[in-house]
């Protein structure tokens, strides 16, 4: 098993969330419903997906499915950008999407600049830029 080829975050509401990543943050879609049983993004490398959170639980397990719970679960979701500048970029353009902003844009100690926003259903997300960041010609990273 040597690569990721979907995430998929349940969520609590559809509409919410397809309007916050579609709608506000700009995510690639053909899907055009505002509350689908489940949406398909278009991001280099994965395809990014959200689904219902009660019926993913389901998914995995009808007889003993996960617990529903909120806070941080220990994963996080980053979005390497290519420019330190663009982090300042991405992080205004969630706080307007209503992300909330819990790390503000800043140096890291091994010399890039990062912040973090949570998103409409608790998921923490990473915008980083690092001065050794290589990217190809589909803008993946490369190290």
């Amino acid at each position: 098993m040597i690569k990721i080829t979907c995430i998929c975050l349940g969520v609590r509401n559809m509409e919410n969330a397809i309007k916050f990543y579609r709608d506000k943050l700009g995510f690639q879609t053909d899907e055009k419903d505002d509350c689908p049983d489940v949406v398909f993004f278009n991001t280099p490398g994965a395809k990014f997906e959200l689904y219902p959170l009660p019926l993913l639980a389901e998914d995995i397990s009808e007889d003993n499915p996960p617990e529903l719970s909120s806070g941080f679960s220990g994963i996080t979701l980053a979005y390497n950008v290519q420019n330190k500048k663009d982090v300042n970029r991405i992080i205004e353009l969630a706080r307007e999407a209503g992300a909330k902003i819990v790390k503000e844009p800043q140096d890291v100690f091994w010399g890039g600049y990062h912040s973090y926003f949570k998103d409409l259903d608790g998921y923490y997300w990473e915008v980083v830029w690092g001065p050794n960041f290589k990217f190809d010609e589909n803008g993946l990273l490369v190290f």
